[in-house]
């Protein structure tokens, strides 16, 4: 047996905690000594303790604890538990960490407004270009939700080339549409190819239209930050005397692992406002 400051040394928790939790009976002592109220605990009280603290760090409460417990779960009943509340906490983890960078992205954007990038933007032409593509839609246009869905397009369409016997020619081009409701958008996921549209093959064969004249600039960086690229670019265009004609499109220039090392090019049409 052992006193309650020993078992607490034991269990790695305080004294004062082991008194809440024997105040509540979610984990009483083995024995109280009548006169003097000391509590003391059998080292097998220790697996349920465990027990206590495992799912409380996850989040349940106290009142819940008790009733997991109480339920007398096995070991492998109570480790599937903890399991899909684990996955639940990376889950929700992994969302607010992406919501973190959204905001310092947001954040970034703030603090250089006002600061025009001149010489970063170009105008060239734009070639015609064939292209095969796959299409799917995305929540809304926040990068952080085109993310996803791009990359698995990308995917889906690589796989395909490779069973139609294909080589892309030339760099990966996405272009965006609006949605069927005010906040989705199609996203267009393409790589240039030079084949006549076939219904057999498991893409479609798009050809997308020349542009005289597009405002481009150059984002370097993961796709998931280039909204300040994009509003330098809104911000050329509309100082410069111009405005947007037609769709925009992402030429993927380099596209390591690595997305940090990522060049893509954005490229807008344009015409004299």
């Amino acid at each position: 047996m052992f006193s309650i400051g020993d078992f607490a040394r034991h269990g790695r928790v305080s004294v004062r905690m082991l008194r809440h939790y024997d105040a509540i009976g979610l984990l009483r002592p083995t024995r109280v000594n009548r006169s003097t109220g000391h509590r003391a605990y059998a080292a097998g009280q220790l697996a349920r303790l465990n027990r206590v603290i495992a799912l409380k760090e996850l989040g349940f409460s106290l009142q819940q604890v008790q009733q997991i417990l109480d339920e007398d779960f096995t070991a492998e009943q109570l480790r599937g538990m903890l399991r899909l509340r684990q996955a639940e906490l990376e889950n929700q983890i992994a969302a607010d960490t992406a919501r973190l960078a959204h905001v310092q992205a947001r954040l970034r954007m703030i603090e250089t407004e006002g600061i025009m990038p001149s010489d970063e933007v170009t105008i060239k032409s734009i070639p015609a270009v064939r292209v095969a593509e796959l299409s799917g839609t995305a929540k809304t246009m926040d990068p952080q939700s085109i993310g996803p869905v791009i990359r698995g397009l990308y995917d889906e369409l690589c796989a395909a080339l490779e069973r139609a016997g294909m080589t892309p020619v030339g760099p990966a081009t996405a272009y965006y549409e609006d949605g069927a409701d005010d906040e989705s958008v199609i996203v267009h996921a393409g790589l240039p190819v030079n084949v006549e549209p076939d219904p057999a093959f498991d893409f479609a064969v798009v050809d997308l239209p020349a542009a005289e004249k597009a405002a481009t600039i150059v984002h370097r960086g993961s796709m998931d930050d280039c909204v300040p690229a994009y509003q330098a670019l809104a911000r050329w265009i509309e100082d410069s005397g111009h405005r947007t004609l037609g769709t925009n499109r992402e030429v993927t220039l380099a596209c390591p692992e690595d997305p940090a090392g990522m060049v893509t090019e954005i490229q807008e049409p344009i015409t004299t406002a």
